[in-house]
């Protein structure tokens, strides 16, 4: 099967996931694969062992006309994280609406049920970023004044990077 380069040029399994299911988990769910692999980043690691976002449910819209209202994350959780989830629920609306980079959100629903354990991955070893990695990435990220954004998206850029094979 020949991937994105063609013939010869390997291309990760993950990345053809990721464009077989991310439109499916779109449209079944409102929900992006990047926010469900970026849960941690989001919502910390403390919370990320013990919930994940199961979808985005969408007001409904009688005509084209009708405003923007913003829609409702639904985060499954197990029962002793519900109430940290709940103390959060403001600070990960902001977080979730910076991801995706507008005001998506409005409300979180949390649905109290055991999340699987087998789904959570042992985090992988990450290699040492290059000095010009480490540079590409704050040059990209120079620019954003929130500093918390800018943190998160440093490591994000360097979980990235680290977890690929050096060129």
């Amino acid at each position: 099967m020949a991937g994105k380069g063609g013939y010869g040029n390997p291309v990760a399994v993950s990345d053809l996931a990721t464009e077989i299911l991310d439109p499916v988990l779109r449209k079944r769910a409102g929900i992006s694969i990047g926010l469900v692999q970026s849960w941690e980043e989001i919502v910390g690691g403390r919370l990320a062992t013990r919930t994940r976002p199961e979808k985005i449910v969408w007001p409904r819209r009688m005509h084209e006309d009708d405003p923007f209202e913003p829609a409702t994350l639904i985060i499954a959780c197990e029962g002793s994280a519900a109430l940290h989830l709940q103390h959060e629920t403001g600070e990960i609306i902001g977080r979730v609406n910076a991801f995706l980079g507008f005001r998506a959100v409005g409300r979180i629903k949390i649905v109290q049920k055991p999340v699987n354990l087998a789904e959570q991955r042992r985090k992988p070893q990450l290699r040492p970023l290059t000095e010009p990695e480490k540079s590409g990435i704050a040059k990209t990220v120079g620019l954003i004044e929130d500093d918390g954004l800018r943190v998160s998206l440093e490591r994000l850029g360097a979980t990235i990077l680290g977890s690929r094979k050096p060129k």
